[in-house]
This record gives C-alpha cells, sequence and structure tokens, in this order.
C-alpha cells in the first residue's frame, strides 16, 4: 500500500537524492533561480520552503538548524584569515559561509511578512532536447 508515501523517489538512491537536493538547494539560494525539470522543482521546494521559513527570523538555533539540514561543515579560520575577513575580504570563505549569509541575510528578510509559498515554478519547453523531459524554471517570489 502506498499510504502516505508522498515524496518522488526521482529514481535515485536516498543517499543520491539527499545530496542533490542539499546542492540544489544551496544552488537556489546563491542564485535565487534555477533550471531544471519539473519532478525535481517540486521535490526541491518541499526542501528550500522550510529553510526560508527558518530564515525569517535569525537567531542560533535556526541558523544551526539551517546547517544541519544542508549538512554544512566549518571549518576555524586562522587569525589571518580571520583578519582579512574582518577587513571586508571575503574569498576567506567557503562557499557554504556565503550560502548562510546569503540565505540569513537577504533572502529571510525579504519574506519576513509573507506566510507561506516564497517559490515559482514557471514551464519553460514542451521537453528538453536530449531526452524530451519536462523542464521548468524555479525562482523566488518577488
Amino acid at each position: 500500500m502506498r499510504h502516505r508515501n508522498q515524496r518522488s523517489r526521482l529514481n535515485r538512491t536516498s543517499s543520491h537524492r539527499l545530496a542533490m537536493m542539499r546542492n540544489m538547494a544551496k544552488s537556489f539560494i546563491l542564485n535565487q533561480k534555477i533550471e531544471t525539470t519539473v519532478p525535481k522543482a517540486k521535490a526541491l521546494r518541499e526542501v528550500i520552503e522550510p529553510l526560508i521559513t527558518l530564515a525569517k527570523e535569525d537567531n542560533l538555533t535556526n541558523r544551526r538548524r539551517v546547517l544541519q539540514l544542508l549538512s554544512i561543515r566549518f571549518n576555524k579560520l586562522d587569525s589571518k584569515e580571520a583578519r582579512r575577513a574582518k577587513e571586508g575580504d571575503l574569498s576567506v570563505y567557503n562557499g557554504d559561509r556565503m550560502v548562510l549569509n546569503e540565505l540569513f541575510g537577504k533572502i529571510g528578510p525579504k519574506f519576513k511578512e509573507r506566510p507561506g509559498g516564497y517559490t515559482r515554478i514557471v514551464r519553460t519547453t514542451n521537453g528538453r532536447v536530449g531526452d524530451s523531459a519536462a523542464c521548468c524554471i524555479i525562482e523566488c517570489v518577488e
């Protein structure tokens, strides 16, 4: 029976699907728009909307929950890198730090008053050239 089995498996193993969703979520947070297939976009929406809800309130608990959901591990900066970062050189930060700053600095406050529905899926073509898959763009609602 299929009772309460609502998630799409996307023809991938659970570890591959989890890694793919985390990578797509990080790309979405940095670019706020990505092009993908319709089933992947619908699965990504289930991942990204709770992250945006957590980012609406910037506190330590929510930051740690986002870190856990995106599986982000930070290495401590040494004193030289910390000094460069304090002066404004963001090259010392890895991409994961930029993801977190983008989510809590720009995306979360933008949707502070919105109760939900932060993403939009716009279908683009009838089918992709190689395999005729239905493509779409998933983007933030303005």
